[in-house]
């Protein structure tokens, strides 16, 4: 039992040995692995760049009740109508207000009546102060009764014209040219001063709010053009107009405005994808010479010694058979193409047609 104890790993060492070695010096002896090359450089290409987002109103109008406390008396407009600046779009009942404003205009006709009598009872006492003709307290008298007159009227005029303002504002009217997103009122429903009775797209102008991540967003500019492609599967031609100022703090993504024609299909809240075609010069390497697997994408970086060594990048636009490397080797290295995938880190290769 000791001698067993004792010999058994020296066994299983040299067991081992003579299962590995001969592998191993196998892969020594086999000829380099041939592959071609390319070199990192600057290349113009033109790519496609997609982004999704939804479509919102470019401005967005509340249509509000000026007055508080009127009944709705009928609405005229539903959502997805187009109005014109100024349109009615509901009335409220002002039958309770009508009265207030007559008995008001009487009030006001029989203060300027008794403010012209005043003034008139007024004039007679010019001049004569001080001459003993009539008194000195009777004449003031008469000057405050014209004044107190004309207060009179003023004051009532005041509140006449707080009524007409009321009654005209019981139609309430479209601010601006746009198009009805949501109808919030009922006829019968109570008018509340701040309460939205309408929302409103400004002009009808519907805009995609493409979401672009910080690499993709610095290759648009405004005034670009994009390819809007719709859930119908129509494909309307936008324009850049504005790329957001900030990032997302839990997305990570910025905001490009896209600017659409007018169209009865575009909806609020619809999702709809966005494609930019754009010409840069960037780093570059042939589509052939990336790889992907779980760990992403990578390239077969060849020294100067001819040995290879994986590294991992980070791509970007793809087209004309290249591939944009946003992170990755330095211009000017070497990137193995063809017969990369069978080399291991640290293997040395040799350049086809080098020599030649």
């Amino acid at each position: 039992m000791i001698a067993v104890r004792t010999f058994f790993p020296l066994t299983a060492a040299v067991l081992a040995l003579s299962a590995c070695g001969p592998k191993q010096e196998a892969r020594k002896d086999l000829p380099p692995q041939t592959v071609t090359v390319a070199t990192v450089q600057q290349h113009a290409m033109k790519g496609l760049l997609t982004a999704s987002g939804r479509l919102i109103p470019r401005e967005e109008t509340a249509v509000v009740a000026d007055v508080g406390g009127y009944r709705v008396a009928k609405v005229f407009v539903e959502e997805g109508a187009f109005v014109r600046q100024g349109q009615p779009l509901a009335t409220l009942d002002g039958s309770l207000l009508a009265p207030q404003i007559e008995q008001l205009r009487a009030t006001l006709a029989q203060q300027k009546v008794a403010a012209e009598q005043a003034r008139d009872q007024a004039a007679r006492v010019e001049g004569i102060d001080n001459q003993g003709v009539i008194s000195g307290e009777a004449i003031a008298v008469r000057r405050f009764t014209a004044r107190s007159s004309q207060a009179s009227v003023a004051a009532t005029q005041a509140q006449l014209n707080d009524l007409l303002v009321r009654q005209n504002h019981l139609v309430i009217r479209a601010p601006s040219d746009g198009l009805i997103l949501e109808r919030t009122v009922r006829p019968g429903d109570t008018s509340a001063v701040g309460t939205a009775m309408f929302r409103m797209a400004r002009g009808g102008l519907i805009e995609l709010y493409a979401e672009l991540t910080e690499a993709d967003v610095a290759r648009i500019h405004a005034g670009d053009p994009a390819a809007v492609h719709l859930p119908s599967g129509r494909d309307l031609t936008g324009v850049v107009r504005l790329i957001g100022a900030r990032v997302d703090n839990q997305t990570g993504l910025v905001i490009a405005r896209i600017q659409l024609p007018r169209d009865p299909e575009l909806r609020q809240g619809t999702f709809a994808d966005a494609r930019f075609t754009r010409t840069v010069t960037t780093r570059a390497v042939p589509e052939a010479a990336v790889h992907f697997d779980a760990d992403g994408a990578s390239v077969t970086v060849v020294g100067k010694d001819d040995r290879v060594k994986r590294v991992k990048v980070r791509t970007g636009l793809r087209g004309s058979g290249l591939v944009e490397l946003v992170d990755g080797p330095p211009e000017g290295a070497r990137i193995a193409v063809q017969g990369s995938a069978f080399t291991l880190d640290g293997d040395k290769v040799r350049i086809a047609g080098a020599g030649k």
